[in-house]
């Protein structure tokens, strides 16, 4: 019987399950047209092929595994940026520089290549669940700045956070991104509207 490395075997088996999605997150980054076998991901992570099947089944159950978790990441990060700024229009400017952020250091095209890997329904879903999670602080951030219509304001700043994210991926860099997005959003986050 293996030896576990933590004070608890529940404790083993999360960190284990843990070093598991992190080895296939970054496998699936280094190459985002092949969704890594389970012995490619176990071999990453240093235990035995066999060792995986005790936390998947499959290869389609781990990266379903790793779409949920991938996503609260992305949303903890982004809720705990927007909650060290001081006014409301500062956690708009946080939110979409947290989303930047993310989409600059690789996190958006672990997302796309989790599209690619064919797990659309779980993808769609967790994406789905992101997304409306995302927008509640976002709209609360506007609301608090005086948005007439905080629901339909979110959205179009959440279109400019889509526009940016494409234009990273193209090669914008991130300082480039904030500054085009400061440039567009700053004259209505620091005057009081009408």
């Amino acid at each position: 019987m293996p030896k576990i490395q933590a004070p608890t075997v529940a404790e083993h088996r999360t960190a284990q399950r843990a070093a598991l999605l992190d080895a296939a997150r970054t496998l699936l980054s280094e190459d985002a047209e092949r969704a890594p076998g389970l012995a490619d991901v176990a071999r990453r992570a240093g235990l035995a092929r066999s060792s995986v099947y005790a936390y998947f089944k499959s290869r389609d159950d781990l990266l379903d595994a790793l779409i949920v978790d991938t996503f609260p990441r992305w949303s903890a990060y982004v809720e705990a940026q927007m909650a060290k700024a001081r006014t409301p229009g500062d956690r708009v400017l946080a939110y979409v520089y947290a989303n930047l952020r993310l989409v600059a250091r690789g996190d958006h095209a672990l997302a796309r290549a989790l599209a690619a890997t064919g797990r659309t329904d779980t993808l769609a879903n967790s994406s789905r669940l992101l997304h409306d999670e995302l927008q509640t602080p976002l709209r609360a951030a506007l609301a608090d700045h005086g948005a007439s219509d905080p629901d339909r304001t979110a959205e179009l700043v959440q279109s400019i956070v889509y526009a940016l994210t494409r234009m990273i991926e193209d090669g914008l860099a991130e300082r480039a991104a904030r500054r085009l997005a400061h440039e567009l959003l700053a004259p209505y986050l620091e005057s009081a509207p009408p």
